[in-house]
């Protein structure tokens, strides 16, 4: 129980665990290159990722069922280097019982996940436990902070959500609602500033980014599509 209560707790703050079990994708992607790496967690049933057109744009659909994981790569970009992140996605309907306030309901259609070093010396005691159990369950500690950029049932946009699970996971709300189901929108962020909206501090080095859709603690379905993800200097994360 503990080990299961530890991934459930870390599984979206691994992604720049290199030496979690992984997988390479499963068929070739013109936005997910050989970089990107299908990242799944023990005891969960895996998100459904597959290249597909929509709307005339490469992308990769994604298609949880009471399911979660993620795809993700490792990068290392300084904290002066980080600039803007672009990136797209298209969400088909929202779960109506999601909650990402809730520990419980915390599911989300679409999620983009950013992962950072820092001073771990400034962890809380619940979080320094968290990471010595990662170490012990993966060979690596937790990332010093995780900021997921979320789509949210009902959380206006710019509203920053803390993980239950614990403080180094924060969400920013990017979309809310309804409204925007069903198309392609696309997002340009200011890395650093949204990281100090989230966190109140400055990033350090980011290491890893992901994306994932999640169905498994409302046992539901969630499908989106997403593109391409750009960083700045035209870094296009292939």
């Amino acid at each position: 129980m503990i080990v299961k209560t530890a991934w459930l707790g870390l599984a979206v703050g691994l992604v720049a665990c290199s030496s979690v079990p992984q997988k390479p994708l499963p068929e070739s992607s013109k936005v997910f290159g050989p970089d990107w790496q299908a990242l799944n967690f023990p005891g969960k049933t895996p998100t459904n990722y597959t290249p597909e057109k929509k709307g005339g744009r490469d992308s990769m659909r994604a298609f949880a069922a009471s399911s979660a994981s993620m795809l993700r790569r490792t990068v290392h970009i300084a904290p002066q280097d980080l600039g803007r992140v672009k990136f797209s996605w298209q969400v088909a309907e929202l779960m109506a019982t999601a909650d990402l306030t809730s520990r419980d309901k915390s599911d989300s259609p679409v999620r983009l996940v950013l992962a950072f070093e820092g001073d771990r010396s400034r962890f809380s005691a619940k979080d320094a436990m968290l990471s010595e159990l990662s170490h012990a369950l993966t060979g690596e500690p937790m990332p010093y902070a995780t900021l997921m950029y979320v789509w949210s049932n009902t959380r206006p946009a710019g509203s920053v959500i803390k993980s239950g699970r614990t403080d180094r996971i924060r969400k920013l709300v990017v979309e809310s609602g309804h409204k925007n189901l069903n198309a392609w929108l696309d997002y340009e962020r200011d890395i650093a500033a949204d990281f100090e909206q989230a966190f109140g501090e400055r990033p350090g080095t980011l290491v890893g980014i992901g994306v994932m859709t999640d169905s498994d603690n409302t046992r539901t379905t969630a499908q989106a599509w997403y593109g391409a993800v750009t960083l700045a200097a035209s870094i296009d994360l292939k």
